[in-house]
């Protein structure tokens, strides 16, 4: 149902699942756990599964260990790999290149944090055309609520909420639990 014609393909996005910012993320093992089903679900399918990579002079310094993606999630060197320095995972980067040559119009989205890359991403996404599934158990974020945010349990159910009903001519979105996605129509 995606506005991109030609693009029946779904990939898996895993954002930003690295050291740095998995650190202190909330439900963080359950949810690499569930990624790492994921990865597993769209390789067996044969969906393409997209990284992508944060970099900033804050604390994910290209290269540092905190800039790693976490141990128990390894991509294979065929998968694409997308560096970028802002929130939505669109800005400033090839990822749109990349879908379009792997005839991608479905997103599966993935990793962390959920009140910023992963909200500025799935909203990138679908202003752009693109379906997008958000996994309502594959996301995370930290604790900010010493800043005056909700607590991250609240953060996250209230995205899988509002995502839950999200909707725009010729694009569909909404949330499925890791056990419910399916990459293949």
């Amino acid at each position: 149902m995606t506005t991109l014609p030609g693009r029946p393909n779904t990939a898996l996005l895993i954002i930003d699942m690295q050291n740095g910012v998995m650190d202190g993320a909330y439900n963080r093992d359950a949810v690499i756990a569930n990624v790492s089903t994921l990865i597993d679900k769209a390789r067996a399918q044969d969906a393409p599964v997209v990284w992508i990579q944060h970099s900033n002079e804050e604390g994910l310094v290209r290269d540092s260990d905190n800039w790693q993606y976490v141990p128990d999630l390894i991509r294979q060197d065929a998968e694409t790999l997308v560096h970028k320095r802002y929130g939505d995972s669109f800005e400033g980067t090839d990822l749109e290149e990349r879908l379009a040559e792997l005839g991608v119009g479905r997103l599966v989205v993935s990793g962390a944090q959920t009140d910023a890359c992963i909200r500025a991403t799935i909203h990138g996404a679908f202003t752009r055309g693109y379906d997008v599934t958000l996994v309502s158990d594959a996301h995370t974020t930290e604790d900010l609520s010493s800043y005056g945010a909700p607590s991250p349990d609240l953060v996250i159910a209230h995205t899988n909420l509002y995502w839950k009903y999200e909707d725009a001519p010729g694009r569909s979105a909404g949330t499925a639990a890791t056990a419910e996605v399916e990459f293949k129509s």
